[in-house]
């Protein structure tokens, strides 16, 4: 040995100290377990900050700084946004004002609603989404899933989304300017409701950005995560997704709650 350090010119001192940190255990392999734990439960799902706020509610106060080295190490990669089916076709129906105005935020639950339809490809058949989601906590309210995009896909999640609304609760519900929304049996239940219809411009996905991005994040979180050989492995997969991202999946603008969380946490005194 003493041979080897003299012909690499390596001091004695430095090659022990060298071999003593090579050999300690390394401090921070419990915290690597838990970040692992972590983004495994929530499927890759997490980016540093989500699971820095994830430790936190383990009791575990680490700069998200050091998550997001540790995660690097760990290899555990961030995931790709994704494109959205466009419904616009045409000056068919009769459009409604922009009433929203890019004001996503509301003060309550049932406040303002959003809503969209995306597409998805599974084997060259074809599965359509449609959610309406609540802007006070991002919760989606409710959604009906076809094969085709019929009326009938928009018409059944608006039912189910109405059913959840008390009596004197009279949302806002947003679109962009798809066939569907323009359709007078959908302007109708709405005016039979006291609601306010609203629509994005002409062309402009900015003006509904909201649900933009949660179909962003589902196809990124979910789709693109995982191989579906059916249209009803999907169908069957959207339903426990979107019950995760109601009930399980936290978000930093919530303070680290996810949308249930935060809408059933008690009032502050």
């Amino acid at each position: 040995m003493a041979d080897l350090l003299t012909f690499a010119e390596l001091p004695r001192s430095t090659f022990y100290y060298q071999q003593k940190v090579a050999q300690a255990p390394d401090k921070y392999q419990p915290l690597k377990q838990q970040i692992q734990s972590i983004f495994a439960r929530h499927h890759g799902r997490y980016g540093y900050r989500r699971v820095t706020a994830a430790l936190g509610r383990l009791g575990q106060g680490v700069n998200h700084k050091k998550v997001q080295r540790l995660m690097r190490q760990l290899g555990l990669k961030s995931l790709v946004r994704a494109k959205k089916y466009r419904s616009y076709k045409g000056d068919v129906g009769k459009s409604a004002p922009n009433a929203l105005q890019r004001q996503f935020t509301a003060e309550k639950a049932n406040e303002k609603w959003v809503t969209d339809v995306t597409e998805f490809n599974v084997a060259g058949e074809k599965l359509y989404l449609s959610p309406v989601m609540d802007l006070y906590n991002g919760e989606i309210i409710a959604f009906e899933t076809a094969r085709r995009p019929v009326y009938e896909l928009v018409g059944v999640m608006l039912k189910k989304a109405l059913s959840k609304l008390k009596p004197d609760e009279r949302p806002m519900l947003h679109s962009d300017q798809g066939w569907q929304y323009r359709m007078p049996a959908y302007a109708r239940v709405l005016q039979q409701k006291g609601m306010v219809q609203s629509m994005s411009r002409k062309g402009n996905c900015l003006d509904n950005a909201a649900m933009e991005s949660f179909f962003a994040v589902l196809k990124s979180e979910f789709f693109y995560l995982n191989k579906f050989r059916s249209i009803d492995e999907l169908t069957a997969g959207l339903k426990e997704y979107i019950r995760y991202y109601n009930h399980d999946r936290i978000k930093m603008k919530l303070k680290g709650l996810s949308p249930v969380q935060y809408r059933t946490q008690p009032l502050a005194a």
